[in-house]
């Protein structure tokens, strides 16, 4: 009896760090790699143009 307890708390255990740690920590880096991504087309998307504008003239 005591060894299903351990292994429901276990569980639970398992999953409140899986919920309150690792989905976070994931979602931050995610949410991270979006806006690194997003700035690195900007900056490209900035460089063609002025690539193009100076080799133009």
């Amino acid at each position: 009896m005591s060894r299903v307890v351990m292994l429901v708390l276990g569980a639970l255990l398992g999953l409140f760090v899986l919920f309150n740690f690792l989905l976070p920590m994931l979602a931050g880096l995610l949410k991270l790699a979006l806006i690194i991504g997003v700035v690195a087309v900007v900056v490209f998307v900035a460089v063609a143009v002025v690539g193009k504008s100076s080799r133009s003239h």
